[in-house]
């Protein structure tokens, strides 16, 4: 897998984690800031390092899940992997522009 190929399904994999929604807050998990890195192999495995916006978020379950799931249907990715960390812990400063102007903090 070449550099272009590789930058080409990272953004593909990012546009899905763009689709991904925090139930609680109205806003993509990808923007929220929730996802910590997007590894790609070169055999088209993915590994996405990601956290919660709480260990106790009432999605901790199921998200993680639904996020390997979408990846791993995304034209290209052979399998998805996803690792969830609360180090760093997630904090409102991890959002993008978007997403603190979107739920009003700007």
């Amino acid at each position: 897998m070449t550099a272009d190929e590789k930058k080409h399904l990272e953004d593909r994999v990012i546009d899905v984690l763009k689709s991904v929604y925090d139930p609680e807050i109205p806003v993509d998990i990808y923007e929220l800031g929730l996802i910590y890195e997007v590894r790609i192999d070169d055999e088209s495995h993915v590994r996405i390092t990601m956290t919660l916006t709480s260990p106790a978020c009432p999605v901790a379950e199921s998200l993680p899940g639904e996020v390997e799931q979408k990846v791993a249907g995304v034209q290209g990715v052979k399998s998805a992997k996803v690792e969830i960390t609360f180090e760093p812990p997630w904090e409102r400063t991890m959002m993008s522009e978007a997403a603190q102007v979107e739920l009003g903090f700007m």
